[in-house]
């Protein structure tokens, strides 16, 4: 059952490191079945309690899924190992890579300028330690945002980025063990982050428009305690949340109103669709928003708003770990938005119009192809595996759909913030081949 590899320990930590150690290195890998807890207490000399509280450790850390009579496995995603490792497209030379999932540095603004304005202003006023935790200026260019878009007003915080925030939200609420509706295909990240927090992920399908709401009321039913959505640019597949799509959601969050909603805004100023904001209806709420697409992504900043309870909890926490996020980079990122250094409509139009030309393209090839904002396009795949490897050996790295799913069909991910449109008809000649092998097709 476990090959070579042996487990050790006698107390419920050793045995518990043991076997993460061995998910680690590889000997036990994803999908392997371990022994049933009496077989190993037996074989290591231990109380079957031991190795059952080691069990439950691996579990609460994602490592280990069990069910039941048929045991516990090496879950095949461990939390010990993000999903960008185990589901890797190693890039050949020459190749091209549209997997990466980056914004087009092209439409980034410089950071230099920002930067160096920022320093002067606060050359005679250093930040000490007990300033509060997000500067005046960038609380007030967010909360004008937020107002406009109909968020409802609420205390700020700021954390690095996006994932950060999710993070110290569902930290701040939940337990080992509690479920969470989560987009399917989803952002691949928050796939890892749910199980690493020894939570329980509960797919929710998606359409053009967001979560289906039928989804989202069975996870709910079946005691999600809370739901994660993408408010618009969703990755993988580029929904965005309609004012229809949103009212119906807003109607189901209603009906459990002890729910933790999370709502990512990462596609903010890179996105020409307004915002439907599921926000208000739950009595626990949290709105984020990153400056990661918009205006790059080593300005580790996203703004985070939500009901009281929340922010006071994600902002004491905070204070006791990194203490707080740069003012440095929060007033850089205030100057940026406040000066239109991006505009956010040439950026969502030059976005767009490579994404729609590219599904364009795979329609006439007779390719079904999702993408309404963003700056990625996703396609399904029956083959999924297949068709990496042949778009490989066409010149072209794409996102295998593994990385984005979890009870979905297959498909892959492919990012258009650097094609330009000579790339457009080369690649959809390459997309349908090797998603249709031996079929005959000429495009001229």
């Amino acid at each position: 059952m476990l090959g070579d590899y042996r487990i050790t320990g006698r107390g419920a930590a050793d045995i518990a490191a043991s076997v993460e150690r061995g998910i680690g290195t590889g000997a036990l890998p994803p999908g392997h079945l371990l022994p049933p807890q009496r077989e190993l207490a037996t074989t290591l000399g231990v109380n079957p309690n031991t190795v059952a509280a080691a069990y439950r450790t691996l579990r609460e850390r994602g490592l280990i899924e069990t069910a039941g009579r048929r045991g516990s496995r090496v879950r095949h995603r461990p939390a010990s190992t993000a999903r960008d490792d185990t589901i890797r497209v190693d890039v050949p030379p020459g190749a091209r890579d549209i997997s990466d999932g980056n914004p087009d540095p092209a439409l980034l603004p410089p950071l230099g300028p920002a930067l160096a304005a920022t320093a002067a202003r606060s050359a005679g006023a250093p930040v000490l330690y007990g300033t509060p935790p997000i500067s005046d200026r960038l609380a007030a260019v967010s909360r004008t945002g937020l107002a406009a878009d109909g968020v409802p007003e609420a205390p700020l915080t700021v954390t690095s980025g996006s994932l950060d925030a999710v993070e110290r939200v569902l930290a701040a609420h939940l337990r080992p063990g509690d479920a969470v509706a989560v987009e399917d295909p989803g952002w691949g990240s928050l796939l890892d982050l749910v199980p690493a927090l020894g939570l329980r992920p509960v797919p929710m399908a998606v359409d053009d428009e967001g979560p289906l709401p039928g989804d989202a009321e069975r996870a709910l039913e079946r005691g999600a305690r809370a739901l994660v959505v993408t408010a618009r640019a969703q990755n993988p597949t580029g929904a965005a949340l309609t004012a229809g799509r949103a009212a119906v959601l807003r109607a189901v969050l209603a009906a459990h109103p002890g729910v933790l909603l999370v709502e990512d805004d990462h596609g903010h100023h890179i996105v020409d669709l307004p915002l439907h904001t599921l926000t208000g209806v739950t009595r626990h709420w949290a709105f984020l928003r990153s400056a990661a697409k918009g205006y790059g992504p080593d300005l580790r900043v996203a703004v985070l708003t939500g009901d009281p309870l929340t922010i006071d909890r994600v902002a004491g926490r905070h204070r006791l770990g990194p203490g707080w996020v740069s003012h440095l980079l929060q007033e850089t990122v205030a100057a940026l938005w406040e000066s239109g250094a991006v505009d956010p409509a040439a950026v969502a139009a030059s976005y767009g119009s490579r994404r729609e030309a590219l599904r364009t393209a795979l329609t006439e090839r007779g390719l079904p192809a999702r993408g309404r904002s963003g700056m990625n396009v996703w396609v399904p795949a029956p083959d999924e595996t297949g068709a990496v490897a042949r778009l490989l050996t066409a010149g072209w790295a794409v996102g295998p759909g593994a990385r984005f799913r979890l009870a979905s069909p297959p498909g892959i991910r492919l990012t258009v913030s650097r094609l330009t449109p000579a790339d457009i008809p080369p690649l959809a000649d390459a997309v349908a081949a090797a998603l249709t092998p031996g079929a005959v097709r000429r495009y001229d």
